[in-house]
Formats: C-alpha cells, structure tokens, sequence
C-alpha cells in the first residue's frame, strides 16, 4: 500500500519491527516511525494531527480496530480498518461509525470472493470485474499443451468484445504488437465483456480444462474457507468441505445448507482417495497454515485434481506455489492492498487491480470533460498518450462500448485502462 501511494501522497508508515522501518526508510520514498500504532504517542509522533487519512492494517484485528479508535480521540483522520474476521465487517455495516472507523475492509471476504471468481474461469489466475460487472480483467496461464502456444497475438485476439491488454513473460509485463508470439507458460492478460473473457478462457485452456466445473472441493474450515463455500452455495454450487476439528466441522455443517462437510484430515491421501479428490474439478486449499495449503494443494494434484487453489498469506511465496505446481495462489494481504489503495484514490479511479507486484494496473475511471480523451477517437488520443497504456474498455450509460480506432470517448463514459507503473503518474495528469 505505501508502494502504491507515495508518488501521489505525503506517506508516514509505523511498525513495531525496526528492521522494517529501516528497510522502508531506505527503499521508499516515505516516513517510517518504530512504536505501536494503537499507542496514542505513536501516533502524535507519527503527526496524527495533521493526516488526512489512517489505515490501519496490522494482522491483528483488535490492534487495527483500537488504534482507528484512539487516532478519532485526537484528530479528524478519516480512518481505515483492515481486518479478518468478516463479523467485525457485519457489525460495522450495521452501526456506521462503530469502532472509530469510517471505512472497513475483510480481508478473509476479499479473497473469497477472490477464489470464487477463479474457480469459474478454465486457466484463469487472476480475475476482477469492473463497471459494475460489465466488464471483466482477467489473466491466463498459458499451458505448453494450449493451442495458442506459438500463435501470434493477432492470431489470438479474434474475439470482438475483448482487448488483448498485455502479456507476462519470465516475470515481466510486456505491451505486445500483432505479430508477438505466445509460448508456452507466458500470461495472457485481457479485457472485456464476461461472456468474451469466458469464451476466451476456454479457447486458451487445455482440454481437460475447459470442462464445466461442477465439483468443488474446500480444504480447511477457516474464516476464508467458510465464506468460499457461501459465496459458491449463492452461485448455485453444492461445495463439499473438509475440516480437521469435529466442533468446527459441526458448526459448518449447520450454517452452510448447500455444503457437504466431512471431518477429517485432508493430508491423510488415502482419504483423498476414498473421497474421489481425483474427480474434482477445483481443490481449494484454505487453512490457516502456507505449508498445509501448499501440501493439502501437490496432494489433490497428485491424486487427480483437476485444478488446485492455495491460499498463501506470505506473499513472497506466492511464485514459489505456481512453480512447483499449484495451480492459483492466491494472498489475502494482496487483494486487501488493491481494496483500500482503491478506496484512497476514489474520485479518480473507481476501481483497480495490481499486475504483477505492481509493475502494472488495470483503473476504472469516468472521463470529465477535462480528460485528453473527451471528444476524441481513440485512435487520436491514444498518441499523446505513452506506449505503455492500453484502453481496455469503455462503458457507456450502462452499456458496453467496443474500443476500436474510430470510436469517440464522450464524457461520461467510464473508460478501463491497463497501465505500466512507471507512466501511470503522467497518464493520471491528463485522463
């Protein structure tokens, strides 16, 4: 989060961990404070007094919801609360201003609903809707046996509601032209209607990938796990659960109507076995243990799986999944940072996602009458615009807009970019 919003804003961070402060002292352009958030002289040195917003976004809830509350005491901060427990979101939602804080963020129900969109969409890893659900950003890997390895991006892109935004390639986002070759394990990033993006995913997935899903199974009975097998029972899907402790298992059983839950240990294979893991076409691994998730995940794989999702709350394990075989790792610290970096940008840009630790963002924003685009056809202001931006979609009175060289950008219309980092403070000056 600080990464993201220090070219635009004043940054202070605090940490109880003085490594870390000297770490961020060195690497960003920031303030960083050694103390304790929720410690009132913390924050006044910190300059409470004068900041325009606090977030707090330590991994313990209580700490987030306590220092929110004592920077209220002092200041006018307009305060943001980071936390797991999505009962803190229900009870806030219910009393507003409750806690001292004005804006909340779950982030057990940001990756849920993370691990949701995923699971429906054959080779995807990373999925967000934007306008409202009108148009989806997603990315692909690209599989050695997908039949578009070694077809050009002009070859690619034949669907008529998607824009061919960027690909991946050995870690690095890359704007390609028409005759750019797809191989193997490179990342398809893409923009477009729902129906575009899933006709798409399925041209891109292996065979046995583009089956419909139908059986999925959730591996771990935390919070996280809890709300994926809610959030699929309201899309129509019956999940079945595995969970290792007999009382939570109980209480999962009882609140998730549509779920079959099954108490056991999930790294016992020959239970896996048993339970026809090999059938399922998505294993999702969500305890609150990385290396459970990472075994729990090469295990469902090993057996049969089709596919496999990880929760991983180190983030800098994420790659380390994917290489040895995961399929999706997904971190929740991760999905909180785009939410609030959204939220402090808001007036500007609607709604965003980060590529790739950031090298680049996908932004949703209304063009006013002020913006480069306005009036313009796409093909005009796309060269004062840097090489490194790509219009993704336009969404006009609540309707799709398909971006061509011709069509003209009215004010209004909501407009979804894909951006490389390093240009995105010269495109945000005159959109």
């Amino acid at each position: 989060m600080a990464a993201s919003l220090t070219d635009s804003h004043e940054v202070v961070v605090i940490d109880v961990d003085s490594e870390k402060v000297d770490d961020l002292t060195y690497s960003l352009d920031i303030l960083a404070v050694h103390g304790n958030g929720a410690s009132l002289s913390t924050l006044q040195e910190a300059g409470i007094d004068r900041t325009d917003m606090l977030i707090a976004s330590t991994d313990d809830d209580e700490t987030n919801l306590v220092t929110c509350s004592t920077a209220k005491t002092v200041s006018d901060a307009f305060t943001i609360a980071r936390v797991r427990n999505a009962n803190f979101l229900e009870t806030w939602n219910q009393s507003e201003g409750a806690f001292g804080v004005d804006f909340m963020v779950s982030t057990n129900l940001l990756t849920a609903e993370d691990i949701a969109r995923v699971i429906g969409l054959p080779a995807a890893v990373n999925v967000d809707p934007f306008a409202g659900g009108l148009v989806q950003m997603a990315e692909f890997e690209i599989a050695a046996e997908s039949d578009i390895v070694g077809q050009t991006v002009e070859e690619t892109d034949k669907f008529e509601e998607l824009t061919f935004a960027a690909l991946v390639r050995n870690g690095e986002v890359i704007f390609p032209r028409g005759q750019t070759v797809i191989e193997a394990d490179n990342r398809v990033i893409v923009i477009g209607r729902p129906e575009s993006v899933q006709a798409f995913s399925r041209s891109v997935a292996p065979a046995k990938a583009r089956e419909e899903v139908r059986d999925i199974v959730i591996i771990g009975g935390s919070d996280i796990g809890y709300h994926t097998a809610k959030l699929l029972e309201q899309r129509g899907f019956s999940p079945r659960l595995i969970e290792q402790d007999p009382e939570r298992a109980r209480e999962l059983a009882e609140e998730l109507p549509d779920t079959v839950v099954m108490q056991n240990d999930a790294t016992d294979a020959d239970f896996l076995i048993g339970e026809h893991i090999d059938q399922a076409d998505a294993v999702v691994a969500a305890t609150d243990s990385d290396e459970k998730n990472l075994l729990i995940s090469l295990l469902a794989k090993n057996v049969g799986a089709r596919r496999t999702v990880a929760v991983v709350e180190i983030g800098e394990y994420s790659g380390l999944f994917e290489t040895v075989g995961v399929d999706v790792a997904i971190n929740p610290r991760e999905a909180t940072a785009e939410e609030i970096v959204r939220f402090t940008q808001e007036g500007q840009i609607e709604n965003l996602s980060l590529i790739e630790g950031r090298q680049a963002e996908v932004l949703e924003f209304e063009v006013n009458e002020e913006s480069i685009l306005a009036g313009r056809s796409i093909r005009e202001s796309i060269t004062e615009l840097p090489a490194e931006v790509v219009i993704g979609a336009i969404t006009r009175e609540r309707d799709f807009v398909v971006p061509r060289g011709d069509t003209v950008i009215e004010p209004g219309d909501h407009v979804v970019l894909f951006v490389a980092t390093d240009v995105l403070s010269d495109v945000m000056a005159v959109i």
